[in-house]
């Protein structure tokens, strides 16, 4: 017979374990809960002598009970530790990227982290009678929290990169508010980042490094769209019709109706949209 001894004084806890273990697809265990000076325990015992099985089945379901009830705190606790520098609110949307990140690649994430775990406690509970919860989950899980913090250094990036994203809207935004408007109105033509600008009077407005010493592309890459930023910074037109050919709202367009507010208006089905939805060559007047 093998035994093993959990203990917590956290009652949610010992909730979860004890309907997990009654629930549990586990042969030939019993198991209490017993209150002793320091902790709640339970006790679980293994009736047969198949050890490998035993505790495969208790790793499988504390790395399941320490992802679902334990990891939220392990992420906002490494935030605050080791991202002290960020204020409350930055520090609140890196955590809101972590759960981002996790819901987007849940699979690549979460076989990760089980795998960590799984080996962990199963190396510990083949070897000792006893399991402390709370001191096991902050000084014996290194490879568990090792992949949290490739989380959270992968959601301060997109943090920085998100804010200086911003920042470099806010300061366009502030140029073009500064600015007489040199035209009114502009028709850009777009289908899958190829683009064309045409005049109100629908005549082609050349994209030209020359002509506007692209003065204003960013630090962010758009590819080939950064000079069409670049023309429509130049031009300032009082109002931007976006005549989109394939009806997709693409991170530049989501840039360009950040950037320009309410002088952007977005057609689908207008002539222009029609003669170029139809047109056989690829769109483009990026010429130089």
């Amino acid at each position: 017979m093998k035994s093993l001894c959990i203990k917590t004084n956290n009652s949610k806890i010992l909730d979860y374990l004890l309907n997990e273990l009654k629930y549990a697809d586990i042969k030939d265990i019993c198991f209490s809960q017993n209150q002793f000076r320091h902790y709640k325990n339970i006790v679980i015992h293994y009736l047969s002598n198949d050890y490998p099985y035993f505790f495969s089945k208790i790793s499988t379901l504390l790395a399941f009970l320490i992802i679902d009830e334990f990891e939220d705190t392990l992420l906002k606790r490494m935030i605050h530790k080791n991202y002290f520098y960020f204020d409350f609110l930055e520090r609140d949307k890196i955590l809101k990227n972590c759960y981002n990140l996790l819901s987007d690649e849940y699979y690549k994430w979460f076989d990760k982290k089980f795998a960590a775990l799984y080996d962990s406690i199963y190396a510990f509970i083949a070897n000792h009678k006893t399991l402390i919860l709370d001191g096991f989950i902050n000084f014996r899980l290194q490879n568990y929290t090792s992949i949290l913090d490739e989380i959270i250094s992968e959601s301060v990036s997109n943090y920085i990169i998100e804010k200086e994203y911003m920042e470099f809207i806010s300061l366009l935004k502030l140029y073009i508010n500064s600015q007489s408007n040199n035209c009114n109105i502009v028709h850009l033509i777009y289908k899958t980042s190829d683009s064309i600008l045409l005049d109100e009077n629908k005549n082609l407005i050349l994209n030209s490094d020359e002509v506007f010493n692209a003065k204003y592309l960013s630090d962010i890459s758009f590819s080939s769209n950064d000079y069409t930023l670049n023309s429509l910074l130049s031009l300032l037109p009082k109002k931007i019709y976006i005549h989109l050919i394939d009806n997709t709202v693409d991170e530049f367009i989501n840039t360009l109706q950040l950037i320009f507010e309410n002088r952007i208006s977005i057609c689908l089905n207008c002539d222009i949209c029609k003669l170029y939805r139809y047109h056989k060559k690829p769109i483009s007047n990026n010429h130089k």
